[in-house]
């Protein structure tokens, strides 16, 4: 197919993403200058801000990229809901695994909704930064994100004072990174979103309400957790809580498999798997596992993971899900250079959802296209 017809094809695309979007912008002015916004996002510009859209557009001055940011009549989550319609009409996959994680945006003052001296992963250190907490959705298509919330440490929370300056609603009471975790689940589980798991890192693996949650709802997961996580295990003296450390430690040479936890950018990742039943009272034989990965390279490197898994799953499908997490920190890489995922230079609670709302839909647009392109179709970005 010659470039023209790609092009074309490409913008028929971005036409329709732009539609729907727009149908949630309430005024003309914005509603049109949806469509520059997004071009802006999916284009070369130096930064993905005010001054460098408006520059990209050819508009002399910034004002009306920051309005329709800023305070142009429209819900960020009406437009979150609708990502999430079009994630599941282009790329829904039943066997599709449902991510959490979170990233820093580093940031300078004090004044950014959410800023704090907190852990970033992004920098690897405690560092001046906000940090958003996101689910993604990891399908056989590839990978696109579903929803945000933007973490707000407790000394925002309790200063009502700064809240308000920074435009946070009164009612916003302090959560934790599962609790917000949760909130995202349940949306994309009310959505009736097609997917068969949900894994996720310590930080939410580690909260076992969360998990509790999970399984009252009958959700399939493989979540990480720490060394010190005691899970109950059936012993010769009975249930008895062990660490999972020393779960591990016991397992003879004959329970690991070398398998692959998906293609990487280096080719397949290989890791020794090794799985354990857990003990749950009343609970059907072989749903509750706990697995274990062990590095190739340093056999003390391991990390753990609780599972709660439909009957009968193998081992091999457990481990892909549990490859599948690394996709999500992929998607975190590609957003923020393919679309400015971190470039935004707003400081209001609003502003900070409609800024990440569009840039997630700028970037499952590109995922679209992507997967159309490996199944042959018309839609390509141009390069």
């Amino acid at each position: 197919m010659d470039q023209v017809a790609v092009l074309e094809g490409w913008s028929e695309a971005l036409e329709e993403v732009q539609q729907r979007i727009s149908s949630y912008v309430a005024r003309p002015e914005p509603r049109s200058r949806v469509r520059l916004y997004l071009e802006g996002m999916l284009g070369k510009a130096e930064r993905r801000n005010g001054w460098h859209l408006a520059e990209a557009a050819g508009e002399a001055t910034p004002y009306g990229m920051q309005r329709l940011i800023a305070s142009a009549s429209w819900d960020a989550d009406q437009v979150r809901d609708d990502l999430q319609v079009y994630v599941c009409q282009h790329m829904g996959d039943p066997t599709a695994v449902l991510v959490l994680d979170e990233t820093g945006f580093l940031k300078k003052g004090k004044s950014s909704a959410g800023v704090a001296r907190q852990y970033s992963g992004t920098a690897g250190r405690i560092e001046n930064c906000q940090v958003g907490v996101f689910l993604a959705y990891a399908s056989c298509s590839g990978v696109a994100f579903l929803d945000r919330e933007l973490y707000l440490p407790k000394q925002w929370t309790e200063d009502r004072a700064r809240c308000k300056a920074a435009g946070i609603p009164g009612e916003q009471a302090f959560q934790t990174k599962p609790q917000l975790a949760r909130g995202m689940l349940e949306r994309a589980l009310e959505a009736a979103l097609p997917h068969a798991w949900i894994t996720a890192d310590e930080v939410y693996g580690q909260d076992r309400r969360l998990r509790l949650w999970l399984e009252e709802r009958e959700e399939p997961f493989v979540l990480a957790v720490s060394s010190q996580e005691k899970p109950f295990v059936w012993t010769e003296r009975g249930p008895q809580q062990l660490r999972v450390d020393a779960i591990a430690d016991a397992l003879p040479e004959s329970a690991w498999q070398r398998l692959s936890a998906g293609e990487g950018a280096k080719g397949q990742r290989l890791y020794d798997w090794a799985e354990w039943p857990l003990w749950r009272l009343g609970a059907p034989e072989g749903r509750h596992r706990l697995l274990v990965r062990r590095s190739l390279e340093d056999g003390e490197e391991r990390a753990y993971y609780i599972v709660f898994a439909p009957q009968g799953a193998a081992l091999e499908e457990v481990v892909q899900v549990a490859g599948r997490r690394w996709m999500i920190e992929v998607a975190f890489e590609a957003a923020k250079q393919e679309v400015g995922l971190d470039q935004y230079e707003v400081r209001k609670w609003a502003a900070w959802y409609r800024f990440i709302t569009l840039a997630l839909f700028a970037h499952a647009f590109l995922a679209v296209q992507r997967a159309r392109a490996e199944k042959g179709g018309s839609q390509s970005p141009p390069t």
